[in-house]
């Protein structure tokens, strides 16, 4: 007799040779053969239960590009493994042609030609064709949005997140949790949550004066779908006040709390639910720590990394499910249940090609009402782009070198940083640059940029901070994104290293000579969580340095030597 570990690597192994989970039979297809909406969204309806995950959509209303990373890597018990596995070498896993839809929907090789034959991806109203069709197959199918959805670009940023629960709103979610949504603030955030139509979960949002659960924000919710109970536990990102400025929202704490994440699978079993699914912004390796960390958890719909997977990676008997960002991909899970246990699951990841996938016109209609005060804005151009601007990968993007290049001339500094966020879309060579498109990498609530002065030694510490928040082995001390972006300086990583010592052969560009730790340089950078953080805001300088310079073309970077590897 099977386990129900076994069924579900059963299950699993069925999904890769019939279809069942992945892309299905369009990933198969010639790049030259034409795509089209039904084939992208087949699917062979299973069990009785469906789950639908988008996550990541950082305000991306409009259909856009979005170049996955180049580099990608992994520590530990995570090295060579999905997502840590790019370009080539993923495909080869997945068994993903070259040329085909899923190479440029997935991986990095030939974006620009691609691109230019796939289209853009994306868009909210093409995402609700999708989600429409999955209710019209399952009407009571779940749609759980993973967070950092009221966050990034010019319309979010001057409607305080408006524009996009006006949207999201529109396509009923049934819950969703949390991340960038609270750098709207404390009292913005409550504002929002206390209209929200839909669930606002989080199970690790603590009253920071209290040490008690947060009221407005319940740790799960019950749902009786298909016939079978279903718990949805809501899970937000651990590190908030590391990762952003806690002053911002000084009433919450946050942390993993997986004894507390426990108790709360432990309370939903007893209160009869039959699957648990953890709606999560942990990031996927933290998310496969706490999978193996907590016993009773099915599925658990991951977050904040911004990794798409074509099939969700088994750890013990709990499926991890990873959808990708910026309205690039929903995804569809299907859930056996029977006797008051998951038996089995199928899946699909939706890719949301915007040329094939008709928009939905309420929802367009709906998304032109919140830009059309600010559409002059948005569309003007600024410059022209002569390079692919992306910013996904472990240390450079050309998108952050642009920032680090005006950081450094508009700011008169010796070096800049960047953060390494994830978020922000691509643009292809001979693209205008609009403002839309710089604030789509630039918007933020703490986006001014100081001029101030380190040492090298100071330097130093910051990039040995980084580099171990991303590269410890314990992915419970990982926070997501990528190290801090640098111009004007060069360095080595051996990321296999202990903190303290990975980063050596720090070098000033425009002089060859090496960092002095008890020199002083001028530094220029952006997105400090220091309340008292001076200087102009980040999208301005950007602005003012496409302006002056018209075309744009970026340098290939070779100013990280990555090393022991």
């Amino acid at each position: 007799m099977l386990s129900r570990r076994d069924f579900l690597q059963v299950s699993m192994a069925a999904s890769s040779i019939y279809g069942a989970s992945g892309f299905g039979d369009w990933a198969k297809l010639a790049a030259q053969q034409k795509l089209n909406q039904d084939q992208l969204l087949e699917f062979e309806k299973f069990g009785n239960v469906s789950l639908i995950h988008v996550t990541d959509i950082h305000a991306q209303l409009k259909p856009i590009y979005f170049r996955e990373p180049e580099v990608n890597l992994g520590v530990g018990d995570a090295f060579g493994k999905v997502p840590h596995i790019t370009g080539a070498d993923f495909r080869k896993l997945y068994g993903i042609n070259d040329g085909s839809p899923s190479h440029y929907a997935l991986t990095y090789d030939d974006f620009i030609s691609m691109a230019n034959g796939y289209g853009r991806v994306g868009g909210l109203d093409r995402v609700a064709t999708v989600i429409n069709s999955i209710r019209a197959d399952r009407p009571d199918a779940l749609l759980l949005d993973g967070g950092d959805t009221w966050h990034g670009s010019y319309t979010c940023y001057h409607t305080q997140g408006q524009d996009m629960v006006n949207v999201m709103n529109a396509l009923k979610p049934d819950a969703m949790t949390f991340h960038w949504e609270f750098t709207l603030g404390s009292d913005r955030i409550s504002e929002i949550i206390e209209s929200l139509p839909f669930a606002a979960l989080g199970q690790n949002i603590f009253d920071a004066e209290w040490d008690e659960p947060a009221e407005i924000f319940p740790p799960y919710k019950m749902f009786e779908r298909g016939g079978s109970k279903i718990a949805v536990i809501g899970q937000a990102f651990p590190y908030m006040p590391i990762a952003n400025p806690g002053w911002m929202f000084p009433e919450y704490s946050f942390g993993i709390r997986d004894s507390n994440m426990q108790d709360m699978v432990d309370e939903v079993r007893s209160l009869g639910a039959e699957v648990v699914v953890v709606l999560s912004h942990n990031g996927f390796d933290v998310d496969k720590k706490m999978a193996g960390r907590v016993s009773g958890i099915d599925v658990i719909l991951s977050g904040h990394t911004h990794d798409a997977l074509p099939e969700p990676v088994l750890v013990g008997e709990t499926i991890v499910v990873a959808s990708g960002s910026n309205g690039k991909f929903v995804s569809r899970v299907d859930l056996d249940i029977k006797n008051g246990r998951m038996l089995g699951y199928r899946h699909k990841l939706i890719p949301i090609f915007s040329d094939v996938i008709q928009p939905d016109k309420s929802i367009t209609n709906l998304i032109d009402e919140q830009r059309a005060p600010y559409i002059n804005e948005l569309n003007e151009v600024i410059g022209k782009s002569e390079s692919l601007l992306y910013r996904r990968g472990n240390f450079n993007g050309t998108w952050d070198d642009l920032i680090c290049n005006a950081l450094i001339e508009e700011r008169e500094a010796d070096i800049s940083m960047s953060p390494g966020v994830r978020w922000g879309p691509s643009i292809l060579p001979g693209q205008d640059i609009t403002r839309e498109d710089i604030w789509n990498v630039t918007s933020m609530t703490y986006g001014k940029a100081y001029r101030t002065e380190f040492t090298g030694e100071f330097i130093h510490v910051i990039l040995e901070d980084v580099a171990d928040n991303l590269f410890n082995a314990d992915p419970y001390y990982q926070q997501g994104g990528d190290m801090v972006r640098i111009g004007g300086m060069s360095y080595k990583i051996d990321i296999n290293k202990p903190q303290g010592s990975r980063i050596t052969d720090m070098t000033l560009l425009k002089t060859g000579e090496k960092i002095d730790p008890s020199k002083t340089y001028i530094v220029s950078g952006w997105a400090s969580v220091n309340e008292a953080t001076e200087g102009p805001q980040i999208w301005d300088v950007v602005e003012s340095y496409i302006r002056r310079h018209g075309s744009i073309s970026i340098e290939p970077n070779s100013s990280v030597e990555v090393v022991g590897i």
